[in-house]
């Protein structure tokens, strides 16, 4: 309530001091006494890395091409106007109509919305920075009044559409169509001039290239906006929003890996300062990047292999690695691809866990009283209709102890150990510990047994697993991943700091006696023999279709997860968490690592019970011979028992559903085919 009367009060002075303008003229006094030149010279901002080293310098040429209006065909003309100031040439600058629509909206607890005109747009960009402040806002009204005083609307609207940014470096709507569509701004049709002028708003959520689902969203919106008010007709609009879009490829990036976190940073920066103050303020931005890491990351990538060139040439499987300080949550190094897109797979890509969300299993058991030596057994059993998971090794191991469980990747305990404790627990642990993907209501919920072997409605993306796993690193403390430090501009002002936000979220005894139970894991487990030197925790994860595979590991120091897959969601070759993505973890921990000292895992006065005596039943034993006796010769070997087999845990499915379903019902559902989705998701 305080928040929307503070704002009620600013649009309200702002408003008078606006109308004042009006009725006294005197707006001149406040406009730049220069206005048809650039006052500010334009410099390339630089990236930092943690210890203070340039690693990277933004183009110092703008891709800039001015065109006439006359240049510019009608309907694009309108494209903009119908989404950014629909009565642009009704208003003399200020749209007070607008402006008090937006604070209405605001107030009423709808979509907020901008009350800004074009004119006005035309003034931050040109004359101000991106500061949001009262003082600038009047600025801003007095330097729009003093551009309509002097310019004609169409010069207006020419030097708006000449200025405005549209992503990556490009500027103007020439420059634009050129990047996106590889065509004159004249040669655009309908279609294409509402997906650029989709784009303006947010220049990186927004951008084809980068989040296609989005844009085309925002682009319907443009288009039916266009009818609204008369631009274009119905049929024009439907046959635009049926077109399919064709976008260029000559701006296809080299093969950087490190493309994907600077890409990462630019448009945090953008976010907190502006395009034009990263692309021509000269700023020093400071990141968390460490480059010798960044380089180990690089090196591992040699362990990833190439199976097949996809449709959209990119080498298939496709990697991400995300590695953090579980201390700091301070982003150490990062790939996010091979290089050959901008689609960060390390913060962006959402994909099925498999057996790396055990974890969490076993973390929630132990908060519940059990402990690595507490025994449950495994045996078939039929957990809803039709449902009888098996081990990936097709056999039955009878009584076994919560450490054997989780270090050889069992499957039915760890489903038993779920129903146990409380499916409700797990999830809202994973979510403590920083996964936001996780649905936790409706008929699609996460909240089922299916969970338990990482068959999710949606998946996880790398950054957040590291940060979570970060989470048994510090003995429960959460550190929120920051990769961007601060921004300085050229005289030294301070624009951006980052704030550190640590808390606990698990209990130091529970997060220590898993950690200890996964240590086992690269000792004798799913990852035997694959240790580091030095203290060193982790898991595997593989997907039944061997879509996704993943090894997910940390020590005191650094927390890294490593995720192998197929972009378009085609099987891999036998592909398990503990092949590639387990080697390239290894190589990198190894080399990232190699001049930090080896330290241990805090022990915060926990007394571990050792491995205990299980004395199996012998009508146990005499099945467990016969399933031995059974057992195909292709069996998988033990290395790769964490894989979920063919009658797996099912996969979710993602279409609407209106009515509410039980878990058995919506496992008998959903036992096809597995959904994981490559593109982003809005949380």
């Amino acid at each position: 309530m305080l928040k929307a009367l503070k704002f009620l009060v600013i649009c309200v002075i702002c408003l008078m001091i606006m109308g004042a303008s009006v009725l006294y003229g005197f707006s001149s006094l406040f406009a730049p006494p220069n206005m048809d030149e650039t006052l500010i010279p334009d410099a390339a901002s630089q990236f930092y890395d943690i210890n203070g080293n340039v690693i990277y310098t933004t183009l110092s040429e703008e891709r800039r091409i001015p065109v006439n209006i006359d240049k510019i065909p009608k309907h694009v003309q309108k494209a903009f106007i119908a989404i950014e100031d629909n009565r642009f040439y009704e208003h003399s600058g200020i749209d007070y109509r607008g402006t008090a629509r937006a604070l209405v909206s605001t107030l009423s607890g709808r979509e907020v919305q901008g009350g800004s005109t074009i004119t006005q747009q035309l003034a931050k960009n040109a004359f101000l920075t991106q500061e949001r402040s009262l003082t600038r806002k009047i600025r801003e009204a007095f330097i729009a009044k003093e551009l309509e005083h002097k310019y004609t609307k169409d010069e207006i609207l020419s030097m708006y559409l000449n200025r405005i940014y549209f992503g990556q470096g490009a500027y103007g709507i020439e420059s634009a169509s050129m990047y996106y569509f590889d065509k004159h701004v004249q040669n655009l049709d309908i279609a294409e001039a509402a997906t650029l002028a989709a784009i303006p708003k947010s220049p990186n959520y927004y951008n084809p290239f980068e989040n296609p689902q989005e844009s085309k969203k925002r682009q319907e919106l443009v288009i039916d906006q266009m009818v609204k008010y008369g631009f274009i007709t119905a049929d024009q609009a439907a046959q635009a929003k049926a077109k399919k879009m064709v976008y260029s490829t000559s701006h296809k990036a080299k093969n950087d890996p490190r493309g994907y976190f600077f890409d990462m940073i630019s448009q945090k920066v953008i976010e907190e300062v502006g395009a034009d103050a990263l692309y021509k303020g000269g700023l020093k931005i400071y990141t968390t990047l460490d480059m010798d890491m960044q380089k180990a990351a690089e090196n591992a990538m040699r362990h990833l292999p190439s199976y097949y060139t996809d449709g959209k040439k990119l080498t298939q499987p496709q990697m991400a690695l995300a590695a953090v300080d579980p201390k700091t949550g301070y982003v150490k190094a990062m790939i996010g691809g091979r290089g050959q897109d901008k689609f960060n797979r390390a913060t962006l890509a959402v994909r099925q866990p498999g057996s790396a969300f055990k974890p969490f299993v076993y973390l929630t058991a132990m908060q519940n009283g059990f402990t690595p030596a507490s025994i449950i057994e495994d045996k078939e059993e039929e957990f809803a209709k039709g449902w009888k998971p098996q081990n990936s090794d097709m056999q039955w191991h009878g009584k076994v102890s919560l450490r054997t469980a989780l270090k050889r990747s069992f499957n039915v305990p760890t489903i038993k150990l779920a129903r146990e404790v409380g499916v409700d627990k797990i999830v809202a642990n994973a979510e403590k510990m920083g996964i936001s993907t996780l649905v936790d209501s409706g008929a699609y919920s996460d909240v089922n047994l299916a969970m338990a072997l990482g068959g999710l409605s949606k998946g996880v993306n790398p950054l957040e697993m590291a940060s979570a796993y970060g989470v048994l690193a510090t003995n429960g403390l959460y550190s929120k991943p920051i990769a961007l430090l601060k921004i300085v501009d050229r005289e030294g002002k301070v624009l951006y700091q980052a704030k550190s936000q640590t808390k606990r979220v698990i209990d130091a005894a529970s997060a220590y006696m898993t950690t200890n139970m996964l240590e086992d894991v690269l000792v004798s487990g799913t990852a035997g023999g694959m240790g580091i030197g030095r203290p060193a925790a982790g898991k595997t994860g593989t997907t039944d279709t061997y879509i996704d595979a993943w090894f997910v590991g940390y020590t005191p120091d650094l927390s890294t997860a490593v995720w192998v897959g197929d972009d378009n969601n085609k099987p891999m070759q036998r592909m398990y968490g503990s092949g590639a993505p387990l080697s390239i973890w290894h190589e990198f921990m190894v080399n990232a690592l190699a001049s930090t000292p080896r330290t241990g895992f805090s022990n915060p006065g926990v007394t571990v019970p050792a491995e205990p005596e299980i004395k199996q039943d012998e009508e146990d034993k005499d099945k467990d011979k016969d399933a031995k006796d059974a057992k195909a010769e292709g069996t998988k070997d033990a290395k790769a028992t964490e894989k979920t087999p063919s009658n797996k845990a099912p996969s979710v499915s993602n279409k609407p559903s209106s009515q509410k379903k039980s878990m058995k019902a919506r496992i008998s559902e959903i036992m096809g085919k597995p959904t994981v989705s490559t593109q982003p998701t809005k949380n």
